[in-house]
């Protein structure tokens, strides 16, 4: 049996639902599933600047777990950029608590 996941908090929303390459429907697109945890690692992270450990505080889970979500996130936006597919943003995810204000956005 898998261990539970630890639930992630989660401050920052995507903009819009889905990228995709420019002039291809979206039916000819292979699709790739970015979870609210890796959005919030990338936000945190490469966005706002901030260390491994202060992103991991800020999420509610350890260093190690915000290096693997962030790889992981990392890798998706790379493939789709490279391959051409569309990056989806999964906007309901199990063990996520969101927050409408947090210590990062002020």
């Amino acid at each position: 049996m898998a261990r539970p996941k630890i639930p992630r908090n989660i401050c920052g929303h995507p903009a819009e639902s889905c990228f995709k390459p420019n002039g291809r429907p979206m039916s000819q697109l292979e699709q790739v599933c970015l979870n609210e945890d890796e959005f919030e690692a990338l936000r945190l992270v490469d966005l706002l600047g901030m260390q491994q450990q202060e992103a991991a505080l800020e999420m509610g889970v350890s260093r190690q777990t915000l290096a693997n979500v962030l790889k992981a996130a990392r890798f998706k936006v790379v493939d789709c950029l490279t391959q051409g597919k569309a990056l989806m943003m999964h906007l309901e995810d199990d063990g996520v608590k969101k927050y409408d204000h947090c210590h990062s956005n002020e």
